[in-house]
């Protein structure tokens, strides 16, 4: 059986840490967080290669690479 912790029951926890305590979780899940998504990154990058490898994905300038990226972060503001 396993236990789930709400993101409540979390917080309520680590409210009751000390102040020293409570900064050192904050930078240990900042951490984890940004090394979390560095695998995702990797992977992702990973799979893309091995895609144009495979001839999934079509060569393209890095002109129309830019605008893909350009248009998309405009699309996600």
């Amino acid at each position: 059986m396993t236990d789930t912790v709400t993101l409540d029951d979390a917080i309520a926890t680590a409210s009751r840490l000390p102040l020293e305590q409570q900064e050192m979780l904050v930078e240990i899940l900042r951490h984890r967080h940004i090394d979390a998504r560095r695998r995702e990154i990797a992977e992702e990058a990973q799979q893309t290669r091995a895609g144009f490898r495979n001839g999934q994905l079509p060569a393209q300038s890095v002109e129309d690479t830019l605008a893909t990226l350009h248009q998309d972060l405009i699309e996600d503001k």
